[in-house]
């Protein structure tokens, strides 16, 4: 059997050419075996694509397909510069992200968290994937070419680059009806619901709804200690039901209608009619949280409803999930009723946003490079899903997965003999990190389910997160 054998630089990867195994695939199983025997230790460099393609005799496409697949998988990183290294051991702590969820996984002891051989914590988006080279282009055009009256003091608004840049971006992608006056910049998510419950509650709000089940880290918090009253509505198949939302005497809701969280439902559009139309009869606001709606596998782009009614909604956005939680950048798209009171509010908070942060994101999305980050990043965490949802189906098939056509996590229900906290306890004894739906319900208790993050694990982590999952829900059931 002919072999093409032999190193290139300092790599040595063996290529059988007539076994039917496409080549690209044999140069991933070379590297990935050489890393997991400690043959390349973490950190250690990689050959260039060409200088490696050279010395196998291959097409360069052939080693980028390779090299991008291991790097998906978590066993290698793209470094800055074009180099490509062995990945250091993945961290189990949580990285710290604004939105759902991120203040729970927060609040776990860090050395607990540390004790996880895989965890799949939620609210967390791969931030080894940031842009850096496409951000660093961004940050050099706007110190070179901004005028000096832009470093100073704004109104509390943002600055009108970012105003203009995010209108052309979500009308074209979301399908918003927004225009620059009326978007208002802010510290990410956390930061945008705190300033609109203020002003909410100074206009004479007195209730507030939430899906059931929510998050417990942000609004809930919020309107408590600004004096409203929190009511659950519950969340079904299809998202929030409406006629509970009717029946809840409420002043505004805070919906996730895109990709409900945790559950991943996606509110049908006849539901989002009936919520408008209730907001318009009660002079209400609708608060969209359009979590997760830049990252869809298997449907297609589902419109913001802040196009239905601009008057009545408030869309709020945010770069936590897209790009880095560390860049601290949201906006928001304001009713013109309430712009000033909302940019007033932000003013008093903190004096306004960093002005270079908004005009490099302004930048990079007039650029286009925010439109080719997502698309870059939707066949990693695609694949990364998959992943899950091929263990599951193999260890687990009696576990429910719900909303895996987006987003960066998914829920699977569990069957009734068994109980939620049980499974979480013994997941946490064999290693493995995860999360129950149940604390994060409002009204009372429901059908028990388990959130998977998956966003920053590789493809054999999440592989062996399933297989701890199914020793302890083994161990749950007895003999």
């Amino acid at each position: 059997m002919r072999t093409n054998s032999g190193p290139a630089e300092d790599l040595l990867i063996e290529l059988n050419r007539d076994a039917g195994v496409p080549l690209h695939r044999q140069i991933e199983a070379s590297i990935r075996a050489s890393i997991r025997a400690g043959r390349l230790r973490s950190g250690a460099s990689l050959p260039p694509t060409r200088t490696l393609a050279a010395g196998l005799g291959v097409s360069r496409g052939v080693v980028v397909e390779a090299y991008q697949q291991l790097v998906a998988e978590g066993y290698l990183v793209s470094r800055s510069g074009g180099y490509t290294q062995v990945a250091a051991p993945m961290p189990p702590a949580a990285t710290a992200a604004d939105g759902a969820g991120s203040a729970a996984s927060m609040a776990q002891p860090a050395a607990r968290r540390a004790d996880f051989r895989v965890d799949f914590g939620y609210g967390r988006t791969d931030v080894s994937q940031f842009p850096r080279a496409a951000w660093l282009r961004s940050v050099r055009t706007v110190l070179t070419t901004t005028p000096n009256d832009r470093f100073a003091y704004l109104d509390g608004r943002g600055v009108p680059e970012l105003h203009r840049a995010l209108c052309d971006y979500l009308n074209r992608v979301r399908g918003t009806s927004s225009v620059p006056g009326n978007v208002v910049i802010c510290n990410g998510y956390g930061q945008g619901i705190s300033l609109l419950i203020q002003v909410l509650a100074r206009h004479g709000a007195r209730r507030i709804a939430l899906e059931d089940p929510s998050p417990d880290d942000d609004a809930r918090v919020l309107a408590g200690g600004a004096g409203l009253d929190v009511v659950g509505i519950p969340v079904g198949p299809d998202g929030v039901q409406v006629d509970a939302l009717d029946r809840a005497d409420a002043d505004a809701v805070v919906l996730t209608p895109s990709h409900q969280w945790p559950t991943g439902a996606v509110l049908p559009a006849a539901a989002r009619a009936e919520v408008i139309r209730w907001a318009k009869r009660r002079g209400a606001i609708v608060v969209e949280d359009d979590y997760d709606a830049e990252y869809r596998y298997d449907r297609s782009p589902v419109g913001a409803m802040q196009g239905l009614a601009p008057d009545h909604v408030v869309y709020c956005g945010t770069a936590s999930k897209t790009l880095a939680p560390g860049l601290r950048l949201g906006w928001l798209i304001v009713p013109p009723h309430l712009v000033a009171d909302v940019a007033a509010a932000k003013v008093l908070a903190d004096r306004g946003s960093p002005v270079i942060d908004q005009l490099t994101f302004a930048d990079f999305l007039a650029r286009g490079e925010f439109d080719r980050h997502l698309r870059r990043m939707r066949p990693v965490y695609r694949r990364r899903r998959d992943a899950l949802l091929d263990g599951l189906r193999t260890h687990l098939p009696d576990l429910e997965p719900a909303g895996v056509a987006a987003g960066q996590h998914v829920v699977a229900w569990l069957p009734p003999d068994l109980d939620e906290a049980a499974v979480v306890a013994a997941a946490a004894r064999h290693g493995l990190g995860i999360h129950g739906v149940g604390p994060y319900r409002i009204a009372g208790p429901g059908p028990g389910g388990l959130i998977f993050g998956y966003a920053i694990l590789g493809e054999s982590a999440i592989a062996e997160g399933v297989a701890l999952l199914a020793t302890a829900i083994r161990e749950v059931r007895g003999p």
